[in-house]
């Protein structure tokens, strides 16, 4: 099988398409011939070597696969050969061929392509955790989404306008905003010029937002906060200002940890807010959760609430150019690789 292999901490130029031995499915496990493979910025933090649970080098990454089941293990109950589906992987997904557990893959509709079968899994669980789970949307509520026309954040997006009447606030660069009305953001702030705590509470009046999504990190946990309602809650799901460049930089890692803010529980009592960690990579042990927020969100796709969007199809030879060109914040929504080109 060919994989994508991060051989060592660095730039893009560190990957490289190998031939690794055919893998066997084992008791209770799929063999997915992969057509579509996910690419997420852990993913570049692992290559630039900042994504702490990621393998040791040399590594193949990657959590989220759509493609064609060929073969079974032994046991396999509900899945046959020639399954089309998504499934989800702890790290090396970006290959040919990935022996998953049949409780972690699903059929995929009819009408969903691989494209979208490797979009779905780690994107939309992660908002779907957020904002359907650990703290549910309302009717009414508003929503700040930071890096609104990323993966994590249309797939947010989407969620909160099958909620009634919720107002959806988004951070993204300008050149971004006509497609972010157009996905239903009522807001679009530019980070570049504009201050989105003051912007948030303009939009609402001084009050806040309900539910801020804050994948950035550091000191920007703090201004998110200050954002937000009494009674609301920050998502805490990332740290993408920790990546400065295509190497580890660690005067800036070192000013990134003395800019983050701590809170003792008696202030956040006091002011009546919450800071909530999410960590998709970190939720293995909860299979059956898990497993039961993929079969919702594939009836989301079913109805119509909720459409991957594919910015572009890489190549799995071009893997340097996709990373680059996810690590310059240049895409709108998904890139997945396509693993046989």
């Amino acid at each position: 099988m060919r994989a994508l292999v991060n051989r060592k901490a660095g730039g893009p130029d560190v990957l490289a398409v190998e031939e690794q031995p055919d893998p066997s499915p084992a008791e209770g496990e799929v063999r997915v011939a992969v057509k579509r493979a996910g690419l997420n910025f852990s993913d570049i933090a692992a290559r630039v070597g900042l994504y702490p649970d990621a393998p040791k080098f040399p590594m193949v990454v990657g959590y989220e696969v759509g493609g064609v089941v060929d073969r079974l293990g032994p046991g396999v109950k509900t899945l046959k050969e020639g399954d089309r589906v998504t499934a989800m992987c702890r790290f090396g997904g970006q290959v040919t061929l990935r022996c998953v557990p049949e409780s972690q893959t699903r059929r995929i509709p009819d009408a969903m392509s691989f494209d979208e079968a490797a979009a779905l899994p780690v994107n939309y669980l992660t908002a779907y955790q957020m904002l359907y789970w650990t703290a549910p949307l309302k009717p009414g509520m508003t929503v700040l989404v930071h890096m609104a026309a990323g993966g994590v954040g249309l797939s947010a997006i989407q969620l909160c306008r099958a909620v009634e009447n919720v107002t959806i606030l988004g951070t993204s660069s300008a050149s971004k905003h006509d497609f972010l009305r157009s996905q239903g953001v009522h807001h679009p702030i530019d980070y570049h010029s504009q201050d989105f705590v003051a912007e948030t509470m303009r939009v609402t009046g001084g009050r806040g937002a309900d539910r801020i999504l804050d994948a950035l990190g550091g000191k920007n946990w703090e201004r998110s906060l200050s954002a937000l309602r009494s009674g609301g809650t920050v998502f805490a799901f990332g740290w993408a200002n920790m990546v400065d460049g295509e190497k580890r930089n660690y005067l800036h890692m070192a000013k990134e940890f003395l800019s983050m803010r701590k809170w003792s529980p008696f202030e956040l009592m006091g002011a009546n807010k919450g800071i909530i960690g999410i960590n998709l990579g970190h939720l293995w042990h909860e299979g059956a959760l898990m497993g039961s927020h993929l079969d919702a969100l594939l009836a989301m796709y079913e109805r119509g609430h909720v459409k991957p969007h594919v910015d572009r199809v890489f190549p799995l030879s071009k893997a340097a150019d996709a990373h680059a060109y996810v690590q310059a914040r240049k895409n709108i929504g998904k890139v997945v690789f396509d693993v046989e080109a």
